[in-house]
């Protein structure tokens, strides 16, 4: 089988700056989204995906050694985020998302801090969000306090409660396994694509487009003309079972 990659970011129609950073590698990919409400965003986001990056084109030989290759990443990305705003005055405060994918032969393993997501597109099957929202929107929706539909327009729906860079340790979410399949489409995508787009939305766009650098031109155009309120950035892999040539 065979993983091919896409990415795009782009700064929206409202921000002047782009604070995501993405990675889009031979093994590893990831998204970062540095937090809007502290300073130096964007430096946190591409420190903590610079740290990140390390694990790329390794081969973990399955999900448990690629599992603590993602924990020991992150744990690496948030001191790095750390040492940086303490070099810095400018830098203090500063935080980021951060959501990964690490390639283990067909399976894919994640992990995840903050409110990008990532989503499965299988065919024949709705989108499915893989990751959970480090939210104090997402956690009353996990405790049946609000429906989703609520949350969607809720006020406090981008407070995180978990972040690359604030504490001296990071909690990660680490979702089960995800034994890939031909057809299969998982997109790493900060909370500028999900802010202005429904789930229907972006699965109608991710089926329609044969090609993934088209998917993920139609994700950011899509999320643009509903108004672009935030930096969006997306990474799409896409499996098929045709074996690179040679």
């Amino acid at each position: 089988m065979l993983i091919r990659a896409f990415a795009r970011s782009d700064p929206g129609r409202v921000r002047e700056a782009n604070e995501d950073s993405l990675y889009q590698g031979e093994t590893l990919f990831a998204v970062a989204d540095g937090l809007g409400g502290h300073s130096a965003g964007e430096v946190a986001s591409a420190t903590a995906i610079r740290a990140l990056a390390r694990l790329d084109g390794t081969s973990p030989e399955g999900p448990e050694p690629a599992r603590e290759q993602l924990l020991a990443g992150f744990a690496a990305a948030n001191r790095a985020v750390r040492e940086q705003a303490a070099g810095d005055p400018a830098y203090a405060g500063m935080g980021t998302t951060l959501t990964a994918a690490l390639l283990a032969g067909a399976a894919l393993v994640l992990a995840h801090v903050g409110d990008s997501r990532a989503y499965l597109l299988r065919q024949g099957e709705p989108l499915r969000q893989l990751t959970s929202d480090q939210t104090v929107v997402g956690e009353l929706v996990r405790q049946g306090r609000l429906s989703p539909e609520e949350a969607a327009a809720h006020p406090y729906r981008n407070v995180v409660t978990a972040a690359v860079g604030l504490e001296a340790e990071v909690a990660v979410e680490v979702p089960a396994p995800l034994e890939l399949r031909p057809g299969d489409q998982v997109l790493l995508c900060s909370d500028g694509l999900t802010e202005p787009l429904d789930d229907a939305t972006i699965a109608e766009l991710l089926a329609s487009a044969a090609d993934g650098d088209g998917a993920c031109l139609a994700l950011v155009d899509a999320a643009n003309a509903a108004g672009g309120p935030d930096n969006v950035t997306v990474v799409l892999l896409r499996a098929t079972e045709e074996r690179p040539p040679g």
